[in-house]
């Protein structure tokens, strides 16, 4: 019990006997440390007292699935420090390969008593992954937001980036500047935000005058290897523009480039999809189109809150933002080649 009281409280930053007056149910302290403390008694990983245990923690979930692509530490920033100001403590749970999945993760925090979760994209987005632990959080009556689009059957407030106003965003700037021959990579079949895309762009094609045949969409996970590898196919077809699915892939899509000795944008225009974090440091400076990382991060916030203190309410469904292209060193007029 000592050791707990002195881990506790130097957790906090109150003294051991505050501590102990919030165990044992006494008076003279604030609710603010006293929530404070029993936050701290999750996040240690003791057990509240039994006369505590009623009590929800004012933890909440944050599941990332990973950390190399910028877009998601930034989302991650943004939502914690929403979640702090209201009193909330993320309990961030990024998935690493040979790691936990994220069932694995749904499991340890029903098992703190978290208040909500955030799912800031995921397997929710996946036709083909395992859902199961989504469900398991229904049944519980757990608040719950996706960031991202969401595959149908999965009944959560979300909150997504338009992807199809992202797509018909870049497609027409290629257009405008000439490009006739362009690709998109795209992620998996089954990935819902990648389906968007691509009926987008089929219809972006179409009011270019053009068609995307099969051959110009190529299929990646989404890291900066497999952005090389799908756009080196299409390099191989003659695509003169690439409109890819994240940063990454559009990085690899300039490294394919290059690899053939080809010159961006001089050769082939390439283009991102969220602007995350250095794209201006990068060679050319990438074009992309922008997530309103900060306003989609709040809304999240806010959308878990309001189930969080109002209990049951009605779904709003999902929440389309507008994104923003952002045009700079990577695509330019295709050149006669």
């Amino acid at each position: 019990m000592t050791r707990r009281l002195a881990q506790v409280a130097k957790k906090v930053g109150v003294s051991e006997a505050t501590v102990s007056r919030v165990l044992n149910g006494r008076p003279g302290v604030s609710e603010a440390t006293r929530q404070s403390v029993l936050t701290a008694l999750d996040v240690l990983g003791y057990e509240r007292p039994t006369q505590l245990r009623g009590e929800r923690a004012r933890l909440v979930g944050l599941v990332i699935p990973e950390l190399q692509n910028p877009i998601f530490p930034a989302f991650a920033e943004v939502i914690g420090g929403a979640l702090a100001q209201r009193g909330l403590t993320p309990v961030l749970c990024t998935q690493t390969k040979g790691g936990a999945a994220e069932a694995d993760y749904v499991d340890l925090l029903l098992q703190q008593q978290v208040s909500g979760v955030v799912f800031a994209g995921g397997l929710f987005a996946e036709a083909n992954a395992p859902h199961e632990h989504y469900h398991l959080l229904a049944e519980r009556n757990i608040p719950v937001v996706l960031i991202n689009a969401a595959v149908e059957g999965l009944d959560f407030p979300c909150v997504a980036c338009d992807d199809a106003v992202a797509v018909e965003q870049a497609w027409r700037h290629l257009v405008s500047l000439g490009h006739q021959r362009i690709g998109l990579v795209i992620g998996p079949a089954d990935h819902e935000p990648s389906r968007r895309k691509l009926a987008a762009a089929r219809l972006a094609a179409e009011a270019a005058g053009a068609k995307l045949t099969d051959d110009l969409v190529e299929r990646s996970i989404f890291s900066l290897e497999g952005g090389q590898a799908a756009a080196g196919r299409l390099l191989e077809r003659g695509v003169t523009g690439i409109v890819c699915g994240s940063d990454p892939l559009a990085l690899g899509a300039i490294r394919a480039a290059r690899r053939r000795g080809l010159s961006v944008p001089a050769d082939v225009s390439v283009i991102g999809y969220d602007d995350s974090s250095f794209m201006t440091c990068t060679e050319p400076p990438l074009s992309t189109v922008r997530q309103p990382i900060e306003a989609m991060g709040r809304a999240a916030v806010d959308l878990l809150c309001a189930q969080i203190q109002g209990g049951a309410q009605n779904n709003p469904g999902e929440l389309l933002f507008e994104p923003e292209l952002v045009v700079r060193g990577s695509t330019a007029q295709p050149s006669a080649r």
